[in-house]
């Protein structure tokens, strides 16, 4: 019988995830594992089915050489074969190794080089021609795999190898198929849960990526906590849309997917994840805030071309579910009439509007990475639905806290997770013990003993407070939390968010540690503003040209006041408001190393990079020439030049609210 075996209690005999994935392939047998839209159509392979898949892919690549210990990179957007690399790695005592899909050549060479990587597998052609580009750098590499033959018939097919092609060697093996699944499973009992599972390299926020040693056992301990945490089981399904590299992928989607059992299902491409999240209709899921910003700015877009009936009724019961919608969630007491409008509002608007969304089946929704605004909070939980936030790191492998039904709070990431220990260091930083926490740095000793305490905790880097509740809150970089000269608290990350919870600000980067006062600059965000301008009848070529417009310096002046006066109600961190800033004449790209292949802010990179523009935020410039080198999508170089006008603001010590996002 289907789930019949609780995952928790096998887990205590399953100490790695090739184990997991033969009882997976026996107990949940003809349950859906993964999915895929593919041309088109949703294609879907069973446990018993992926088992096999996998088998054979492992079987190939030992074929193909692969050894225990061996590592492999994984390289490409999220597809069932890439994820069943993972796994194949895994059951032959190979360690996977996953890229960033976006990665240049240049930070893919760097990881592959640094992990030492025998083999790569990787999407397509693009992946192909990024390694063959640096192959000069990479002797290591002696085969790449592709899943996507698309435009690669005509390349050298020695040192090239189709996903398929691999698969099939299984069938060559010595004894035929029913041998090779005996050495596979052979091969699996050899594995121990002290065995590194996977290596992970971190952003590089700080400085050069590091790559993070993660165990079988402790990933398989903390994905259990979690998984009984949230009551995760075989009938639930998650759209796998993360980057494969980040920990909140492989945490979320592959590890917690193999200790519960659900469906992983992948999007056709990344163009149409958001088409694909309604058609599959999850019932866990995990965005960052931004996603959450987007979706609603995308929304409030749409309701400015809809009719004034419809705009009247989304208002109204916007209203309503303000008021009551938390609260019903909460299972809190509300007046009859609040909750006969809040149910009237359903069928009218909730429920159309979260279908819309692809969010009707979502039982639990997470969000983290950076900041979410309150209103932006309160907004999606207002529909119903339960999101929640958590903290974590990829040397935690990924929870540090998480926010239990009843205690959700919007100015919190919550209590410690499931068994883990959470204390603060004299300076304020955060320190935590964890079932999931990493064995170590790859290739790096020194670091992984400046990290770890003497009693065994790990260093976040991250400072932080416990609130009356126990609630952990975050308020920046233990590095980069500052003073002014006056020694006032100055914590930028802290006020950077708070100007990112407008739409129209995308990203924000704040100075004035060791300065007389706060300054900033900002990116816009194309899509809401390019909506602006059109509503408003302005004509733009470019996305410089918007940004020196004076009427989007006057609305982004507007939500700087805005940010200003709430900084103001805040004792700590009320000389922390914007005196002046500017507004970028390009965006912050990761090809261009300004941010991450996270969407980080590189505070130091962009610090150096941006130096003029700094220098002439503090000296009362009123404009800034600057020319910035920028690297495009296919390795070509050029150099985008911009006059940028700077703003001064004034500071207040009076507190106001920031403004809903849904206004």
């Amino acid at each position: 019988m289907v789930g019949a075996t609780s995952p928790s209690r096998a887990n205590a005999r399953l100490d790695t995830i090739p184990k997991l994935l033969l009882r997976n392939g026996e107990v949940f047998a003809d349950r859906p594992a993964f999915r895929h839209k593919d041309l088109g159509i949703w294609q879907t392979w069973t446990w018993s089915e992926t088992r096999d898949e996998i088998r054979n892919f492992a079987v190939g690549l030992s074929q193909l050489g692969v050894q225990r210990g061996d590592r492999v990179a994984i390289v490409g957007s999220n597809r069932p074969r890439l994820y069943w690399t993972f796994a194949a790695v895994q059951s032959i005592g190979g360690i996977p190794v996953p890229v960033y899909a976006d990665a240049v050549a240049d930070e893919m060479a760097y990881v592959l080089s640094h992990a030492e990587v025998r083999i790569a597998v990787v999407e397509d052609q693009e992946q192909v021609d990024k390694l063959l580009s640096v192959a000069d750098r990479l002797p290591n590499v002696e085969r790449v795999v592709y899943d996507e033959a698309r435009g690669l018939q005509k390349y050298d097919d020695t040192y090239l190898h189709a996903f398929a092609d691999v698969q099939k060697l299984a069938e060559t093996f010595a004894g035929g198929l029913d041998a090779a699944d005996r050495w596979w499973r052979a091969e699996i009992d050899k594995g121990v849960g002290s065995d590194v599972s996977v290596t992970l390299y971190t952003s590089g926020t700080t400085g050069t990526s590091k790559g993070v040693l993660l165990t079988h056992e402790r990933c398989i301990g903390a994905a259990s906590d979690t998984v009984t945490f949230d009551k995760l089981k075989e009938t639930d399904e998650t759209l796998a849309y993360l980057p494969l590299a980040w920990v909140g992928d492989h945490y979320l989607n592959f590890a917690q997917g193999m200790v519960a059992g659900f469906t992983l299902a992948c999007p056709e491409r990344p163009e149409t994840i958001q088409e694909n999240l309604r058609e599959i209709g999850p019932t866990f899921y995990f965005a960052p805030p931004r996603v959450f910003e987007t979706l609603l700015t995308d929304l409030m877009i749409r309701m400015e071309d809809a009719g004034a009936l419809k705009r009247g009724l989304f208002k109204f019961f916007l209203g309503v579910a303000k008021k009551h919608g938390e609260n019903i969630l909460n299972g809190k007491s509300v007046s009859p009439i609040g909750r006969i409008r809040y149910a009237i509002g359903q069928p009218l608007v909730f429920g159309p509007l979260k279908n819309r969304l692809g969010f009707s089946n979502i039982r639990v929704a997470y969000t983290a990475g950076e900041a979410i605004g309150p209103e932006l909070f309160a907004f999606y939980r207002s529909l119903g639905l339960n999101l929640k936030q958590l903290y974590g790191q990829t040397e935690a492998f990924l929870y540090v806290t998480a926010q239990p039904d009843g205690e959700i709070f919007s100015d919190t990431v919550g209590p410690p997770a499931p068994n883990v220990e959470l204390k603060l260091s004299e300076s304020g930083e955060v320190l935590f013990k964890s079932p999931g926490m990493f064995v170590g740095y790859y290739k790096d000793d020194e670091k992984t003993a400046e990290t770890l305490t003497e009693d065994g905790f790990v260093r976040t880097g991250d400072a932080g407070f416990f609130d009356d509740r126990g609630h952990l809150k975050i308020i920046d970089r233990a590095k980069d939390v500052g003073r002014l000269v006056d020694g006032s608290l100055f914590p930028p990350k802290y006020v950077e968010n708070k100007l990112k919870f407008f739409p129209n600000i995308k990203e924000a980067v704040v100075f004035g540690n060791g300065r007389e006062f706060a300054t900033a600059m900002l990116n816009i965000d194309l899509t809401a503003v390019g909506n602006w301008a059109e509503r408003n009848n302005i004509i733009y070529a470019s996305y410089q040209e918007l940004a020196g417009h004076p009427q989007v310096y006057e609305m982004l002046s507007e939500h700087v006041a805005e940010v200003n006066a709430s900084l103001a109600g805040e004792e700590r961190v009320a000389n922390a408001q914007i005196r002046r800033f500017l507004i970028l004449h390009k965006e912050l790209d990761a090809d261009d190393g300004e941010i991450t292949r996270t969407q980080k802010v590189r505070r130091s990179f962009i610090a150096d990079r941006y130096a003029p523009m700094i220098e002439a935020l503090y000296n009362g410039s009123e404009r800034c020439q600057m020319k910035t080198e920028v690297v495009f999508e296919d390795g070509r170089r050029g150099v985008i030049e911009g006059d940028v006008r700077i703003v001064d603001m004034a500071t207040t010590q009076n507190a106001a609210p920031i403004r809903e996002a849904a206004e």
